[in-house]
């Protein structure tokens, strides 16, 4: 065997070494510079190295192709065969690694450049509620998001932030603070936060809303609804009280003072209106909420009420129940006339409140078959979509009159769910019994809306049409479902809110509160993270080299 021979097998041996050395090194030293941000020392000698092996594999290249140019006839065809073989595996590693780098690639832009997200967290931490996605999408104002917080911020605010700012299409911008490190920046707010204080600043234009999380974890609820009170006018809701309504200052089990809470949540201030008092209905009102009297209204009050409504008011009648009894216990004439109907408003748009109590044998609370549960809706998006069972106490049954102005349209909101077991008892002495012909079988409605489109009418000033404004209304006959004590069960504050909300003509979904969630996750650094980034990758990369290198011999083999 002649000199040039052995140098040819000696280099067949040596040069696939120094190409998996060179690969090898190659992603140590990329791994380090990713992890250190920077050129260290290890990561500068192995890049030497790198260069160093890949100029030996380079004049190793050049001998071997002279040493096969200068063999005989045979010899060149068998080495020919072999370099096509050598070169052939190199192509198929090559091509692994190549179809590794651009799969890294490719991945990485689309995690960053396609919306879908899989959130397999348990309390689904870093997904947004639909109605959080719904409202932001829908945003037509900046909002500047800012954080005080001292030291290092917890992942989960920056992860919240971050889903804000990626779904608001630039509209949301956000900062994370420490305010003794950064005093000047801090100062431009004046004193809103110490060393032990946690605050979200929500600015969009001159409007500013702070939230205080000192003492729980900033939610999503409370970010949404801090920034709809920022980004949107407040819509002023007026409880009509005089009468013996349920009342909005109330804590007690009866009062409305969560509903309250509830409103002013998704920006809708609540007062209240004593029209015996002012003579007049506020020209601020964008809704009027009637939550069940005790006493008649005077003429006077239902005059007001009406020419509001017909101006293109918007009002919640919410009625109570009518009163029930024993046969030993007959009614006063003063208890039948408690809790009033109010027909002589209601029936002016096509409707009228019966006497009667909805009772319903197969979905009820309790033992109280005069506590009707339903998830019968009608198709209204804005009021019923999503809802879950609601349920009212004592409801009555609605009816609709046939002799109403054509403009009026009218819509059952809940029925009740049975149709052979509910119906609308007209016994007042509880003796709960279908009568043919006289009780109003189910399903039986409970609520309804009512739309009036008015025309639009020529402007004083420059006699062109001013935009028409539609009177909304909407009537329940129950006032029960939305006190403290039973707002919460079930979706009874959502219908409430919805309801308030399509009466306000807002076009944002209303939040509602949610339990906290207290989620255990692991807070890592940046170089943390990085490392473990490195060993997701380089293991499973390395695994698939060393499994090609053992298939390539055992085909040789």
């Amino acid at each position: 065997m002649t000199l040039k021979n052995k140098i040819s097998m000696m280099l067949n041996k040596l040069f696939p070494a120094l190409v998996g050395i060179t690969v090898f090194v190659f992603t140590v030293g990329l791994s380090l510079f990713y992890i250190e941000g920077q050129f260290a020392l290890l990561s500068l000698s192995l890049a030497s190295f790198l260069t160093l092996s890949g100029a030996i594999s380079f004049i190793g290249l050049l001998l071997l192709s002279k040493s096969l140019r200068n063999t005989d006839a045979n010899s060149t065809k068998v080495a020919s065969v072999a370099n096509r073989g050598r070169w052939k595996k190199v192509f198929i590693i090559l091509s692994m690694v190549m179809g590794s780098l651009a799969f890294l690639g490719i991945s990485h832009y689309a995690a960053n450049s396609i919306p879908m997200r899989w959130d397999v967290t348990k309390a689904k931490q870093h997904t947004l509620s639909k109605n959080t996605v719904d409202f932001i999408s829908s945003l037509t104002h900046k909002v500047e998001l800012t954080a005080f917080y001292v030291g290092m911020p917890p992942k989960y605010l920056q992860d919240l932030f971050n889903e804000y700012e990626r779904l608001s299409a630039g509209l949301i911008s956000t900062k994370i603070i420490d305010p003794i490190e950064n005093i000047s920046f801090a100062a431009k707010f004046g004193n809103v936060v110490s060393g032990k204080e946690r605050k979200v600043i929500v600015q969009s234009g001159d409007v500013r809303k702070d939230i205080d999380f000192t003492d729980e974890p900033l939610t999503e609820e409370k970010l949404t609804n801090t920034i709809a009170r920022a980004s949107r006018s407040p819509r002023q809701v007026y409880f009509l009280s005089g009468h013996g309504e349920y009342s909005i200052s109330n804590e007690d089990n009866l009062g409305l003072s969560t509903f309250k809470q509830l409103l002013a949540d998704n920006n809708m201030q609540s007062k209240p209106l004593m029209l015996g008092i002012t003579q007049s209905i506020p020209e601020d009102c964008d809704v009027l909420i009637i939550a069940g009297p005790r006493t008649e209204l005077t003429q006077q009050e239902e005059t007001l009420i009406v020419d509001y409504l017909s101006s293109g008011g918007n009002a919640l009648f919410l009625i109570e129940q009518t009163l029930v009894t024993t046969p030993d216990k007959p009614l006063t004439a003063e208890q039948q006339q408690l809790n009033p109907s109010l027909n002589g408003i209601i029936n002016q748009w096509g409707l009228n409140v019966q006497s009667d109590v909805v009772v319903d044998l197969t979905n009820h609370i309790g033992n109280d078959v005069g506590s009707p549960a339903t998830k019968n809706y009608q198709k209204h998006k804005a009021i019923t979509e999503g809802l879950d069972y609601t349920f009212y106490v004592r409801p009555r049954s609605i009816r609709v009159l046939e002799q109403r102005r054509p403009n009026i349209k009218l819509a059952a909101i809940a029925l009740t769910t049975s149709k052979d077991q509910s119906w609308a008892e007209t016994n007042r002495h509880l003796d709960i019994q279908f009568d043919p012909g006289i009780d109003t079988p189910g399903p039986v409605p409970i609520s309804y809306v009512v739309l009036e489109e008015h025309p639009a009418k020529p402007s004083a000033q420059d006699k062109e049409l001013s935009k028409p404004s539609n009177t909304r209304m909407i009537v329940f006959t129950d006032a029960d479902f939305l006190t403290n004590i039973y707002i919460n069960q079930y979706s009874n504050a959502q219908m409430g809110l919805n309801v308030v909300n399509w009466l306000a003509e807002l076009d944002y979904q209303v939040f509602l509160s949610s339990k906290a969630v207290k989620v255990e996750r692991l807070d890592l650094t940046s170089k943390q993270k990085r490392q473990v980034v490195v060993i997701l990758f380089l293991l499973p990369f390395l695994f698939g080299i060393a499994g090609l290198v053992v298939w390539l011999r055992s085909r040789n083999n």
